[in-house]
């Protein structure tokens, strides 16, 4: 299997945030995970991006246990991560947020380049170019030169998307992409969702707008209290009696 989580569990003292939870992701599909605030989804994503190290169950990547690795190594190893509280570098353009992502593919180390400052300006060049194909393919190349936090807040979130592609990631986990965004805007997240996926990119995707969910996702888990209480296709799970009862149903109670 692609990526699988097996009898995942995270405890902090008294508290039990993920219960013996077990997921398999399919290699470039787009797999959601839902559930009500404080079910463990942005727990799982913790554990997935090496912040936590589980106390039971494991997490294995292309045969290998990553579960416990710290976050360089995983991101090494090809994961990307977004976050519902965008991080983009305040002080830096659109295109210098997505430079800096790469940095860890530089192959010019500090000796070559006092030696060698060609090869420096080559593969800078090479980094701006890939950087540029990137912003183009999420309608922001417009931008690239303003500074990142000025743009419109949709914007934004594609720029941490791209910024996310940067690091030529297999795995991307997209926490609650949607959140603060219009109806227009949440839209085109639909349309960027299937162009990242198309690229080949597995998208793991923790959101609470079921309307986006069911039109993006192919296979969706379900959280309540920290165990998983449903999986299945986005028509099966809207008709899960428990899954109406844990989250669905409040949401149409709102």
């Amino acid at each position: 299997m692609f990526l699988e989580i097996d009898q995942l569990t995270m405890q902090f003292g008294g508290l039990l945030a993920v219960n013996n939870v077990s997921i398999s992701i399919k290699k470039g599909k787009i797999h959601g995970l839902i559930g009500p605030n404080g079910s463990g989804k942005t727990t799982i994503f913790n554990v997935l991006s090496g912040y936590y190290k589980p106390t039971g169950g494991k997490v294995s990547f292309e045969g290998r246990t990553i579960s416990g690795l710290p976050a360089y190594q995983i991101t090494a190893a090809g994961f990307a991560r977004t976050f519902q509280n965008m991080r983009l570098f305040k002080t830096m353009t659109v295109l210098e947020n997505l430079l800096v992502a790469m940095g860890h593919h530089a192959k010019v180390g500090l000796l070559q380049e006092i030696l060698n400052p060609v090869a420096v300006h080559q593969e800078e060049k090479k980094f701006v170019e890939k950087a540029m194909e990137l912003l183009d393919l999420l309608e922001v190349a417009d931008f690239a030169n303003e500074l990142a936090t000025s743009l419109p807040y949709g914007h934004q979130r594609r720029v941490e998307m791209a910024r996310a592609l940067a690091t030529n990631p297999k795995v991307i986990l997209l926490d609650e992409p949607a959140a603060g965004l219009n109806e227009v805007e949440t839209e085109d997240l639909r349309k960027t969702l299937l162009k990242i996926r198309d690229l080949g990119v597995t998208i793991f995707l923790v959101e609470h707008d079921m309307k986006l969910v069911m039109e993006v996702c192919e296979e969706i888990s379900v959280l309540d209290y920290g165990k998983k209480i449903a999986e299945g296709t986005g028509a099966a799970i809207s008709k899960d009696p428990v899954v109406i009862e844990a989250y669905l149903g409040q949401e149409e109670d709102r």
